[in-house]
């Protein structure tokens, strides 16, 4: 289960205290079990600040807090505070990034929704970055594609690894279908395919605003045989 460590105190070298931060970093590569950390600063005290580390597990964070290094730089942040720092301890029982489950919803209901429903997840502005298409697609283009598709093969995807970074969600993914329906000029052949994929959708107020799609078509292609013996 993670957890995660509140550290509430209250300093007006802050400065300082960040050189710290960046002191224990440094010293504790290959060593530290932390994977996340957060400052902020209380915007009615300037001198308050909360520190929030987050750690795979409470038996991690015991492990990362017997290193010599953080009881050095433990006693170093005493010196700069006003009063002695105080911690929270919370196992983390809720946890769902919110951009990173819209974007897996869509996947998950990619070729199973009708269009309508499937896009609601978007912005009327999206813009949609496809290397096949000779130029960026708007929401409305960018539906009739996916209904085209939806006309050529009943299709699922898998998604296999998920990364967020600020407002940017990436999807690594496994595309399956059959080939039921005319694609690029090529009849149904009733054929399994596969296909793999990475698409990056950034996001605001919650809704996808832009795509950028890399896929390999050409490998889908070849397995409907469009390019011969």
């Amino acid at each position: 289960m993670t957890f995660v460590q509140l550290i509430d105190c209250r300093t007006d070298r802050f400065d300082e205290m960040n050189r710290l931060m960046d002191t224990w970093v440094e010293q504790t590569k290959g060593k530290r079990t932390a994977t996340h950390a957060v400052v902020g600063k209380d915007r009615s005290d300037a001198s308050h600040y909360i520190e929030i580390v987050e750690f795979p597990s409470y038996e991690e964070a015991m492990r990362n807090s017997g290193l010599p290094e953080t009881d050095r730089i433990f006693r170093d942040m005493i010196a700069l505070c006003e009063e002695t720092p105080t911690f929270t301890d919370l196992d983390v029982v809720w946890d769902e990034p919110l951009n990173p489950a819209v974007a897996r919803e869509f996947f998950e209901e990619a070729g199973r929704s009708d269009p309508a429903s499937l896009f609601e997840r978007f912005t009327e502005d999206y813009v949609d970055h496809d290397p096949s298409n000779p130029g960026d697609l708007r929401v409305d283009a960018a539906r009739e594609q996916y209904e085209g598709w939806r006309r050529a093969f009943e299709f699922t995807f898998r998604i296999d690894d998920q990364i967020a970074q600020d407002d940017r969600v990436c999807t690594r993914w496994t595309w399956a279908g059959r080939h039921t329906g005319d694609f690029l000029g090529i009849a149904a052949t009733g054929q399994s395919v596969v296909m793999t994929g990475t698409t990056w959708h950034r996001f605001r107020d919650g809704k996808i605003c832009e795509g950028w799609w890399e896929y390999d078509r050409a490998g889908l292609m070849e397995q409907l045989g469009a390019f011969g013996e």
